[in-house]
């Protein structure tokens, strides 16, 4: 395994891979949320700061256009595929971030497919799946893999709609602590149901939620629920061996002083970075 740290995607990408350095890691996430940069020329930058800097991108995460809301009443409304009106946009744009990640010789991108209705003959299923169906194809033009990131939907809904895309470029983007933001798993218990999938690894951690309104907070590395000794040397016996990107969801020296601690947290379970 191999740490690495979440990199936001904006136009002064140099500053964003330069605090990257600073941590001393070599590896991260690409994220990016505005599809406006995903240009050739923004590529060419991103692939000219991160040669120069000796740093490999494992993923691209791809947001999608539209409102967004992380609850759960209007997220069931508002994220991912899951809602009709936005469908066809957000699939094309989850498009245009693959042939983005392609410029940039990144073979993987991820993203939130939204709250995944759990009976699968529910029409608004069907519908993720068809969207889903050429959104993978895509990525196969492209000579990449599609990855979900958990959290949204119950690991056995994930398992089920993967099957059906019956694709076999599809994958998970672990993030644990979504799994308890959600209140859907637990996530050593997940990994007997989609651990095989698993291909990049958000190292976040949580709290289960405490109503039925808002999600669970998430804490520093260590400081929430993941168990995460027992998560590394479970993801260990199924043979993983791939990244592990560090992402913590605030912003300014706290987040960097946290970065810094769940370096030396995770150090000693994975390896050296």
């Amino acid at each position: 395994m191999r740490l690495g740290v979440m990199v936001n995607l904006r136009s002064d990408v140099e500053e964003s891979f330069r605090q990257l350095k600073e941590t001393g890691l070599s590896g991260c996430q690409l994220c990016g949320w505005d599809e406006s940069l995903f240009t050739p020329e923004i590529a060419a930058k991103v692939k000219a700061h991160t040669e120069a800097l000796g740093v490999k991108i494992s993923t691209f995460w791809c947001g999608w256009p539209g409102p967004k809301v992380w609850d759960f009443y209007d997220g069931q409304l508002t994220l991912g595929l899951v809602p009709p009106e936005y469908r066809y946009v957000r699939a094309e744009t989850l498009k245009k971030g693959s042939d983005f990640a392609k410029l940039l010789g990144v073979n993987q991108i991820a993203t939130h497919a939204g709250f995944i209705p759990e009976n699968p003959r529910d029409p608004c299923y069907l519908g993720i799946a068809a969207a889903l169906k050429d959104v993978v194809a895509y990525c196969v033009k492209n000579g990449q893999k599609f990855l979900f990131e958990t959290g949204q939907e119950t690991p056995v809904t994930l398992r089920r709609l993967m099957d059906d895309l019956g694709k076999e470029n599809v994958g998970v983007n672990l993030d644990p602590a979504n799994l308890l933001l959600y209140g859907k798993a637990n996530p050593v218990d997940a990994l007997d149901i989609i651990g095989a999938y698993v291909m990049d690894i958000h190292a976040k951690d949580g709290e289960y939620p405490v109503d039925g309104r808002n999600l669970g907070v998430e804490k520093p590395l260590g400081k929430g629920r993941v168990n995460f000794p027992r998560l590394i040397a479970r993801l260990k016996e199924l043979g993983y061996d791939g990244p592990v990107t560090i992402e913590r969801e605030i912003s300014g020296e706290e987040q960097r002083k946290d970065i810094l601690e769940a370096i030396k947290f995770l150090t000693p379970l994975i390896g050296a970075p």
